[in-house]
């Protein structure tokens, strides 16, 4: 594996823990979800990433519960380009 920051090949994989909370009203009664990932790390400028395991995104374990509404509003502006604010 070769880092994407500085091209160097001195890269290791460290296995991690991390918890993912939902972000929704009621947080508190869905528990955290704790997917395994493996961070890979440069050990010469320290840039790290970690991917979720696909089972979890196959699974949908990280999409909304419900459908977000999609915003149709376009913002007016004015001559000099900024955004004018409705009152």
């Amino acid at each position: 594996m070769v880092c994407a920051k500085c091209q160097s090949t001195a890269v290791s994989t460290v296995p991690a823990e991390i918890r993912l909370y939902r972000n929704i009203p009621r947080t508190l009664s869905h528990p955290p979800m704790t997917p395994s990932p493996d961070i890979h790390v440069c050990l010469d400028c320290g840039w790290s990433e970690f991917a979720i395991p696909h089972s979890w995104l196959a699974a949908g374990w990280l999409r909304p519960l419900r459908p977000q509404p999609v915003s149709n509003v376009t913002p007016i502006t004015r001559e000099d380009g900024q955004i004018a604010i409705a009152s």
